[in-house]
């Protein structure tokens, strides 16, 4: 309960701190590489993380879990039945501003040090 959350929350800020942004590009395209690539195959959003932690969750006893770990996590923590195809739509939206996010901020300084240093 603690790795794949961690996981979400520096896919969504890591591109805020410099010394972290370059690492939280490789991890959103590594989390987006199973969601569309595995996705066509065991469908969209498929995620490692996701399916390693429902498998130990229904070794633990847990039945009935969602599609998604955010709709999991969200309906455990609050203990209210959320919408899952607004969770799987508010996951992606927010995914697509983090990769956004960190793409530009990735451009951006590596734009700037060739201003800085033009011989490198």
């Amino acid at each position: 309960m603690i790795l794949h959350p961690a996981i979400i929350a520096f896919n969504c800020l890591g591109w805020i701190w410099k010394k972290t942004r370059a690492y939280n590009l490789i991890l959103l395209l590594l989390t987006g590489a199973p969601w569309f690539v595995l996705g066509i195959w065991k469908g969209w959003g498929y995620c490692i993380c996701t399916d390693w932690h429902f498998r130990v969750l229904t070794k633990l006893g847990y039945e009935d879990l969602p599609n998604s770990y955010i709709t999991f996590f969200i309906q455990r923590i609050s203990g209210v039945d959320v919408n899952a195809n607004l969770v799987d739509i508010l996951t992606l939206t927010v995914y697509v501003t983090a990769l956004l996010l960190s793409i530009a901020v990735n451009l951006n300084a590596r734009t700037a040090k060739r201003i800085r240093n033009p011989r490198q």
